[in-house]
């Protein structure tokens, strides 16, 4: 019977063309992590992932799994593959934990929901040691708008004028199951948790909500945009540097 290990990851997006692998001279987590672990072990590495983040995005939270090799005798090796790993893409990319999965578990379809978490900075000067991580945006937005918006945005509907036309006959019907506007100091933060999401539907919603707190969109306006199904209906979107996967949600835990 063949096992699964899952890896709890961290990194900074910022070097990297997204997640998911391309051809070998564009710079991926995937990629880079793959080949890494391929190397460890000695043979060619496959792996799951919870989300596929988008060029630029962080994780502070990503889950990855792959099918283990039969000779893998007990945590311990794990452990010894977390370190090996590491040593050679810290800080840039890191396993923080490297555990047994239980039996059919995988990254990507065993997930029930991810939560992503956007930063902005409304202050006059960016934050040297968080301007990686954050959307230095000067003036204020007005939270209470930026609330009024996201009302309409929970909730199960089809985001299609939040994203990226998917490949194939692919759905943009999604589930948010919690989006919060709040502000620390001058930093306000918007976190939004759904069942999935599709191709910069975060960084498209951001958008809007920031519209919104600007006063340049009537937060009204938000459920004439979801029902238009049209990419064009919203064409503000966020920057990817402020955005970060924090956490992905599975059954029982």
């Amino acid at each position: 019977m063949s096992r699964v290990v899952r890896l709890l990851l961290a990194y900074d997006g910022t070097g990297f063309r997204g997640w998911a692998r391309q051809r070998r001279d564009v710079r991926t987590v995937q990629g880079l992590l793959e080949e890494v672990l391929s190397h460890a072990i000695g043979e060619p590495v496959a792996l799951s992932v919870a989300g596929r983040t988008d060029a630029g995005v962080h994780a502070t939270g990503q889950v990855a799994s792959f099918v283990a090799p039969q000779q893998w005798p007990d945590t311990r090796t794990l452990d010894g593959l977390r370190r090996r790993v590491n040593a050679q893409t810290a800080p840039e990319v890191v396993v923080r934990e490297a555990s047994w999965a239980a039996e059919g578990f995988d990254a990507r379809f065993s997930a029930t929901a991810r939560v992503y978490r956007y930063r902005i900075d409304t202050g006059d000067a960016p934050d040297p040691f968080a301007a990686r991580f954050t959307w230095h945006r000067v003036g204020a937005v007005g939270l209470g708008r930026m609330r009024a918006g996201a009302r309409h945005l929970a909730g199960e509907h089809d985001f299609a004028s939040f994203c990226r036309a998917p490949q194939g006959e692919g759905t943009t019907v999604r589930r948010v199951e919690r989006l919060t506007v709040s502000r620390s100091g001058e930093v306000v933060e918007v976190v939004v948790r759904a069942n999935a999401f599709c191709h910069q539907m975060v960084r498209a919603l951001v958008g809007t909500l920031v519209a919104s707190g600007a006063g340049t969109l009537d937060p009204e306006s938000v459920p004439r945009i979801i029902e238009a199904r049209d990419r064009h209906a919203a064409p503000q979107i966020a920057p990817p540097h402020g955005l970060t996967l924090e956490r992905v949600v599975y059954a029982g835990r």
